[in-house]
């Protein structure tokens, strides 16, 4: 069989699995999910064994270790796998939930009923945790799953599919309900884009290159998050010991995430108190500081932040400030520059703290607290398959209920439109 012939039988497979899926019931698929979490333990060693072919591939490659680290599964990590699983399960199902209820005047009761999307494509790189997470919340959720990893960690996705399939086999529920593409040749996601008839959409998890990519090929909706050019804005009046508890957790705990602060915006009021402390903490951590001429001033010997900077998403332990006059100026700075992904006021006006909820459009917006908690599990959602910084049809970080779309339910007693 040829690649798009897989391909299309793959998503057609899906989607009789998907009609399947969304009438089991959540005890059904709660212990599907605790099965698989015992049998990924059980298994560990066979699936160390494959991970062992993918990390010699990728040594070979000339991957770095930070990509190393991601790929490797240690029985720790296997372990944090199915704990992950168990969590899901014990997370309340949203399928079938009803949302609100309302009477017409003409007796008809209307509501909306959570419902599952159906198949959803997952495309991602590195981490083969992902694969048990993405599957895990797509079951859990009602939809059918198709996952495309990297080609550097193909032998670990595929072993973690084997396991998971059978659990789903010994549940009763279509081993199509999840799938692992065993093809590492590019043309397997571009016919995968193109077949918007059976896969209802698309999340790809990875850079802003191959997110661009993904959108530029596809047919089928994308829940998009190209980048996260993440913003803290230090109010006049600000608690200073507590900014600076926060600036450095936002910027040194994990600086290569989305959500960690990439520009830091300052009054100029308290610019002159505030930036000399936190810059001689960042120096200590080993952050370097890219400035605006008003911050140079205060902070002398920093690198001068050019225009590109107050675009970028550095990943790294660089940080670029700017002083501003106002709070409109910051939001001004915010809406041209930022990547509608996080952003967070630290204030002790109220005023100011609801302005900036209101009139900042990013999908998650703080108040005196780190652009870190922009997560899925954090946020109380239990976890999360991504973040989307588009509105369409969720925004922010996406959990079970994120997975689901709504349909009206009407309840008569022989109404007639007239």
């Amino acid at each position: 069989m040829d690649i798009q012939s897989e391909i299309i039988s793959m998503a057609k497979n899906a989607k009789e699995a998907a009609t399947v899926l969304s009438r089991i019931s959540s005890r059904v698929k709660n212990n599907a999910l605790l099965d698989m979490a015992e049998e990924l333990l059980k298994q560990k060693n066979v699936l160390m064994r494959e991970n062992g072919q993918d990390l010699e591939y990728a040594r070979r490659s000339g991957l770095s270790s930070v990509m190393l680290d991601r790929l490797a599964l240690k029985e720790e990590t296997i372990a944090g796998i199915a704990q992950g699983l168990r969590e899901v399960a014990v997370l309340p199902d949203p399928v079938g939930k009803i949302t609100s209820m309302w009477k017409r005047p003409n007796g008809l009761l209307v509501g909306r009923m959570r419902i599952p999307l159906g198949v959803i494509g997952i495309i991602y790189e590195s981490r083969p945790n992902v694969t048990a997470d993405a599957a895990a919340l797509c079951l859990k959720s009602g939809n059918a799953v198709i996952l495309r990893g990297g080609s550097e960690a193909i032998h670990s996705n595929l072993a973690i599919a084997r396991i998971l399939q059978d659990c789903l086999k010994r549940s009763g529920i279509p081993e199509a309900a999840i799938q692992v593409i065993p093809m590492t040749d590019r043309e397997a996601v571009h016919e995968m884009l193109q077949l918007d008839e059976f896969i209802d959409l698309i999340i790809p998890r990875g850079g802003e290159e191959l997110i661009r990519a993904v959108v530029r090929q596809s047919k089928i909706p994308v829940i998009k998050h190209y980048k996260g050019v993440c913003h803290i804005f230090i109010d006049a009046g600000a608690d200073l010991d507590m900014a600076v508890e926060i600036c450095m957790n936002a910027k040194i705990q994990r600086p290569a995430v989305c959500n960690a602060m990439e520009t830091l915006l300052v009054h100029q009021d308290i610019a002159s108190l505030f930036l000399p402390v936190l810059a001689e903490k960042y120096r200590t951590a080993g952050v370097v500081l890219r400035g605006c001429p008003k911050t140079r001033e205060i902070v002398p010997g920093i690198e001068e932040a050019r225009e590109e900077d107050w675009y970028a998403e550095y990943t790294d332990l660089i940080l670029a400030v700017r002083v501003v006059e106002t709070l409109d100026e910051a939001v001004a700075h915010i809406g041209r520059y930022g990547s509608l992904h996080t952003e967070s006021i630290v204030t002790q006006n109220y005023g100011h703290a609801q302005r900036f909820l209101n009139e900042v459009n990013s999908s998650t917006v703080l108040v005196n607290a780190s652009t870190r908690f922009s997560d899925g599990f954090e946020l109380g959602l239990g976890a999360e398959i991504g973040i989307s910084t588009t509105k369409l049809h969720a925004y922010g970080p996406m959990g079970l209920e994120e997975l689901t779309t709504t349909k009206f339910i009407i309840y008569g007693n022989g109404q007639v439109r007239t």
